[in-house]
């Protein structure tokens, strides 16, 4: 089965460009605004959103720069995407207080912008979306487009599957990845909000045991049915899907589980018990799995910058929750550049980057 785009890109793994370069390059864009990475403690008592930065001074570090208290409550769990940031607005999910707190960065700062609630009868929110200006979220019964600046409620969706993982916002349709194992198809309207619609996409046996992250890559969709043989799969608007094979052995050794689109026809995973980010490469044929980077720990969320350049994932080692930032090279290769030091988290949810 083929797709008509995108065109096939070549990726290799040789002339990987060494961060230090890559900072030396960015080094004047970095003193105007500093790249922020941002995640979330998701504690059921109290979620707060924990703010690094990187430092480019000397050897590259990530420095704990401030915590940010939303007033709310955390407590999702198997889920992806629980923060997004843009360029000045942010969103986190508040699983159990049925909330989205927006998040404002101003200069090196970022603050609390709104408490944006639910629609009515509405609950347990453990994904969100961004586009220019709405703000998608999936919860245990709904999925939800609201105007991102004001928060007004414009569409809502029922679901009757309480399992939602992650929502994803493409350029026509958002897809809704359901833990139980299956694939939700919301088309978007004309002003760019869902349109009430929901197709069920069919999966194939060998790709549809706990779907778990998703990206688009413009219409097309990549997600990670995470404890199939078959551990990364495409769907393109037209629902039709294309398995690919992942790390081998299967889970429960290898789960590729949290997805970020790389450069080109590259995505990245987070392969949970195999403690490593799994590279995938595709095209309109499908795809392949490429390599696998390990980590000091287990992930459990991936992003990547607007512009391509960097990659973030958190993972937690021993009782200690990081952040790990890679530079990109132009092949999609990965260069360790910083790890974070312990904050005293135990474990961290959602991850997203603001530059």
């Amino acid at each position: 089965m083929s797709f008509s785009k995108p065109k096939r890109l070549h990726a290799c793994g040789a002339g990987v460009l060494l961060a230090a370069g890559l900072l030396a390059g960015t080094a004047s864009a970095a003193e105007e605004r500093g790249l922020l990475i941002l995640t979330s403690t998701n504690d059921p008592n109290g979620n707060n959103v924990v703010v690094f930065k990187l430092d480019t001074a000397g050897t590259p570090s990530l420095s704990y720069e401030q915590t940010v208290p939303t007033g709310e409550k955390g407590g999702a769990g198997g889920n992806a995407g629980i923060l997004q940031f843009g360029r000045e607005l942010g969103a986190v999910a508040n699983f159990g207080s049925n909330t989205v707190t927006e998040l404002l960065r101003y200069g090196d700062s970022v603050a609390i912008a709104q408490t944006i609630k639910l629609a009515d009868g509405c609950a347990k929110p453990d994904s969100v979306a961004l586009t220019q200006d709405r703000l998608f979220v999936v919860g245990g019964n709904c999925a939800e487009t609201h105007e991102l600046r004001s928060g007004a409620v414009e569409t809502v969706v029922g679901l009757a599957d309480p399992s939602a993982a992650q929502i994803a916002v493409g350029t026509s349709w958002a897809a809704v990845t359901l833990a139980s194992g299956s694939v939700l198809q919301l088309p978007l309207a004309r002003n760019g909000s869902l349109s009430g619609a929901v197709n069920p996409v069919s999966l194939p046996s060998n790709a549809n045991n706990t779907p778990l992250g998703a990206a688009f890559w413009g219409d097309l969709l990549g997600f990670t049915p995470a404890h199939s043989p078959d551990s990364f799969a495409l769907v393109n608007k037209e629902r039709s899907v294309v398995p690919i094979v992942g790390p081998t052995p299967p889970f429960p050794t290898n789960a590729p589980c949290w997805v970020a689109k790389g450069p080109g026809n590259v995505w990245y995973t987070g392969n949970s018990p195999g403690q490593a980010i799994s590279t995938f490469f595709t095209d309109s044929q499908g795809g392949v799995f490429y390599k696998s980077t390990p980590l000091p720990g287990t992930p459990t969320d991936v992003t990547i910058s607007r512009d391509g350049k960097w990659f973030a994932v958190i993972y937690s080692a021993n009782t200690d929750a990081h952040v790990a930032l890679f530079a990109v090279d132009s092949f999609g290769d990965l260069t360790l550049v910083a790890n974070s030091a312990s904050v005293g988290v135990t474990s961290f949810n959602g991850v997203a980057i603001s530059q």
